[in-house]
């Protein structure tokens, strides 16, 4: 944004010079934490560049305290493997095949003018499906999980890289073979960097050079060759969404998390998985037989014929088991002992409803607005939400649907709002203290709520709610947004309890509310101080963790019957933790559109006074394995 030319080098390594302009060599100085580095500026705005440099220094590069490099923690400390997605595959070790390193540019090149258009035509197409899969990890997982496509954009645009790959290609290489040398120069630059983070990051150098190859020679995107379990390291968003469920039975992964983009894609779509299983799983040969439970997360390689036997009687039963589910899931979900509990579906569009009342969802318990927000130069216009919440109303043939208020903020600003650098953009401006500051934004959205709530039940749910006066500004908006004929007689209101203080002040709310919806994802993040994605901490981010089990109770004995109580985390769909919800007072629960069957059939084996003496001892329990073993101790009683 300045007119200036910027250099930088690490002074404390001698790595350097390199363009600031370019975010492939800026990655080669290696500058860690106390490293000393030399910016140099020339042009007419020199001046005023060196001192933003300065200022984001000042900011301490708009890193927390929490984030800085500290002694490097190997990804297989977690306690691996875990469950990620249940049900149980037997199959051999598959894995990803990418088919485009042995594509030939074919023939003599074409004139050097000529070569350089059909790169740029590539890499054009390679953003335009960057920008679509982005869009489509917003809808389906939020928009900071989103955020893996941003670097990748960001190389597609690196001026460095691409000056590269057009001075191969002046020289006479066609525009396939410049590319890859281009992207091998930046991959095995990167690849030798000591820190172990930014040596992690070849990998998406590699994969960027991919989609470009991908769309230069029009090879296929990596997928697996052959039916079987796929091992991996870990799985981006993109090919998690992307897997062929012909052919993938089940994923075990290295890393990750139960909560990871790859864990969450996979329950939505019902695939078997295990996460965090550490680095040996990689030295598994090709075709190696695997047995894995992703609901208990067991995986055994090479299982002798017994241990087959018994995975295979257990696949058996599980697949009549989800067979009658599915069977039965248009029915209510009742307790034994009477109780009704909605079980509600977590969608991102119209599609997604569709899923839903396929899968027998009661409702939709959580509606992401923003994918209707992101992957766009300016907002949707009123009518157009208005359209989009109307079909998946429709969808779902009526049933109420629960739409959150756009839900982004400082970690991934939309492009049409300005949004100031922050430290850590996941205590920062995000939510509904986004919204209030965009008062328009928030104003036409409730509009289009409003309006869709005159045709069909609709719930309002304001997200990231700390503050009592924060909901009260925005029900203040929306009563503007309803305009003369005040509130549509059909429209409730809500708020996410997503923050430990608002679990813990949450009387202080009910007046102002009709229900009460616990996201347990971010709650569990904000109560442990564990980032959901980070491999390192899988361990620790557990919503079995009794403290933060102890703030759902909170927030159930704080609403004291006076609204209902759901959760709309992931943590519903999980059979261990299902009862103790149940059992601490939560009433609803929104969860992937494929897990609703089993959630049903799973609410109709409990009993809510024993899952209420299981919620108690859960909370006395020393950590989250404990409450993992009482639960499991309660099933073999059971």
């Amino acid at each position: 944004g300045f007119d200036a030319s910027v250099t930088l080098r690490n002074l404390t390594t001698g790595a350097g010079p390199v363009p600031g302009s370019s975010l492939s060599r800026v990655a080669t100085l290696a500058a860690l934490q106390g490293h000393s580095v030399e910016v140099r500026a020339s042009g007419p705005q020199a001046g005023d560049v060196v001192q933003t440099v300065l200022a984001l220094a000042d900011r301490r590069f708009d890193e927390a305290p929490e984030q800085e490099t500290g002694p490097e923690v190997p990804a297989s400390s977690a306690p691996g493997p875990l469950p990620a997605s249940p049900g149980i595959a037997i199959g051999p070790a598959r894995r990803l095949t990418r088919p485009v390193s042995g594509v030939a540019d074919g023939g003599r090149p074409l004139p050097a003018e000529q070569e350089w258009q059909r790169l740029e035509v590539a890499i054009a197409t390679a953003r335009r499906d960057l920008e679509a899969l982005r869009t489509a990890a917003v809808r389906d997982l939020g928009a900071a999980e989103a955020g893996i496509f941003d670097a990748h954009l960001e190389l597609l645009g690196d001026s460095e890289l691409l000056d590269d790959a057009r001075r191969a290609i002046a020289a006479g290489s066609p525009a396939g073979q410049a590319w890859r040398q281009a992207i091998r120069s930046v991959e095995t630059a990167w690849a030798a960097l000591p820190d172990s983070y930014l040596r992690g990051r070849a990998a998406d150098v590699r994969a960027v050079g991919d989609d470009v190859l991908l769309a230069l020679t029009g090879g296929s995107a990596a997928t697996l060759l052959e039916p079987g379990i796929l091992v991996a390291t870990d799985l981006t968003p993109a090919q998690a969404a992307g897997l062929d469920l012909a052919l993938v039975t089940g994923i075990a992964l290295a890393q990750g998390s139960a909560s990871s983009h790859a864990a969450i894609l996979a329950r939505a779509r019902g695939i078997p998985a295990v996460v965090g299983a550490g680095p040996e799983l990689l030295r598994t040969a090709e075709g190696t037989p695997l047995a894995l439970n992703g609901t208990t997360g067991e995986l055994v390689v090479d299982p002798g014929r017994e241990v087959l036997a018994r995975y295979r009687s257990a696949a058996d039963r599980h697949a009549a088991v989800h067979a009658r589910d599915l069977t039965e899931a248009g029915e209510p979900a009742v307790t034994r002992d009477g109780v009704h509990i909605e079980v509600g579906a977590n969608i991102g569009s119209a599609a997604d409803a569709r899923a839903a009342a396929a899968a027998g969802a009661d409702n939709a318990g959580l509606v992401r607005t923003e994918f209707l927000f992101l992957g766009r130069d300016r907002p949707p216009t009123v009518a157009e939400q208005e359209t989009e919440y109307a079909a998946i109303a429709g969808a779902l043939g009526g049933r109420r649907i629960t739409l959150r208020t756009l839900d982004v903020g400082g970690d991934k600003p939309l492009p049409y709002v300005p949004a100031p650098v922050e430290a850590n953009p996941f205590l920062g401006l995000r939510g509904i203290r986004l919204a209030l500051q965009e008062k328009n934004l928030l104003a036409e959205q409730l509009q289009a709520i409003c309006r869709a709530a005159r045709r069909t039940p609709v719930d309002v749910m304001f997200p990231m709610v700390s503050q009592v006066q924060e909901l009260l500004d925005a029900v203040e908006v929306l009563r503007e947004a309803a305009g003369p004929d005040d509130l549509p007689p059909r429209l409730r209101v809500g708020i996410m309890v997503e923050v430990p203080a608002t679990a813990l002040n949450v009387a202080a709310f009910l007046p102002h509310l009709d229900f009460l919806s616990i996201g347990t994802n971010d709650l569990t993040q904000y109560a442990l101080a564990a980032e959901r994605g980070n491999p390192h901490v899988a361990g620790i981010y557990d919503v079995l963790d009794p403290g933060v089990l102890r703030l759902v109770g909170e927030t159930c004995t704080g609403a004291a019957g006076s609204v209902p109580v759901g959760v709309c985390g992931e943590s519903a769909a999980d059979p261990v933790a299902l009862p103790i919800l149940l059992g601490l007072g939560v009433r609803h629960v929104s969860v992937a559109p494929a897990a609703v069957p089993q959630v049903k059939a799973q609410v109709r084996t409990l009993d809510l006074a024993e899952c209420r003496a299981l919620a108690e001892r859960a909370l006395a329990a020393g950590d989250s394995l404990g409450v993992r073993r009482l639960v499991a101790g309660a099933d073999r009683r059971t």
